[in-house]
């Protein structure tokens, strides 16, 4: 299993390596004890977007709207499948003659 590393620590690793860049990519990540490939894609990203590293789960989002609306679609999701459950007939429910009334 990988390291979970936070958007701070990526931001700050790429801008160690934009101000040693005469190190090389594999000396700068030893020194930060990373991979190679983990900050080559930091890199990568950040220069796409003005600097800043998404992270998965809290940093992914555009804005608190964008989180909050999906949070809510999972809210959703996972309300439409408990729902689906809950319509299937239930064999707790019947009995020998039929459906309990």
């Amino acid at each position: 299993m990988s390291k979970q590393y936070d958007k701070q620590f990526k931001e700050d690793a790429v801008k160690y390596y934009l101000e040693h860049k005469e190190l090389g990519l594999k000396k700068c990540a030893g020194n930060l004890a990373v991979s190679k490939t983990a900050l080559g894609t930091w890199v990568k990203t950040a220069r796409g977007n003005n600097g800043e590293v998404p992270v998965r789960g809290s940093g992914n989002y555009a804005s608190d709207e964008a989180k909050e609306i999906a949070r809510l679609k999972k809210e959703l999701r996972d309300t439409q499948d408990a729902l689906e459950i809950l319509k299937k007939p239930s064999a707790f429910w019947e009995t020998d003659t039929g459906l309990i009334h």
